[in-house]
């Protein structure tokens, strides 16, 4: 379930709420709900994947992707998989207190684990959100955000991509004022 934190310490449990909230940075948030497939929650209860367990996950994706595709322009997906025995987990959670944007939207489904975004409004206001599996985000290209794990440093979640440059973080030097 979605957790929105205000900055003055308020919190909302209810996506449409929180969808709400988001609205005037033209975040977008909803659940997406998994098809029953026993063999992907077999595959995503694992830590680690191989190639071919990784393109089974993403074959199960295909309608979600040609939906990211007409509405947004996404062109392709990859499986991001995060866990603390990972390579990539470190350099990212280096990063993760550093707020930046993308030249693309960045689309992404939640389908195992849970992950953090933050956003700040234009009046300087920042706020943060939980998601976890079966919901997504779309947030805008040049949208100042920041992205961390939470402590069970574990993420399952499919990307979709517009361009292959686009997810390339541009960093700000935008000061966090909500801890992670």
């Amino acid at each position: 379930m979605a957790v929105m934190q205000l900055e003055d310490g308020r919190t909302y449990r209810d996506i449409g709420a929180i969808a709400s909230q988001l609205a005037v940075l033209n975040v977008q948030i909803d659940r997406l709900p998994m098809r029953e497939n026993p063999a992907v929650r077999e595959l995503l209860a694992q830590d680690i994947l191989n190639v071919t367990e990784k393109q089974q996950i993403l074959a199960a994706f295909q309608s979600e992707l040609q939906q990211f595709k007409r509405a947004d322009g996404c062109q392709w997906c990859d499986l991001k998989v995060l866990h603390p025995g990972s390579p990539q987990i470190y350099p990212l959670m280096a990063q993760s207190n550093r707020t930046h944007t993308h030249t693309d939207p960045e689309v992404l489904h939640i389908l195992a684990g849970e992950c953090v975004f933050g956003f700040v409004y234009s009046n300087g206001c920042q706020v943060q959100l939980m998601l976890e599996a079966e919901e997504y985000i779309k947030v805008p290209a040049n949208t100042e955000h920041w992205f961390y794990l939470t402590q069970s440093l574990y993420l399952k979640a499919v990307q979709y991509y517009t361009t292959a440059q686009g997810w390339v973080p541009q960093y700000t030097n935008r000061k966090l004022k909500i801890k992670n």
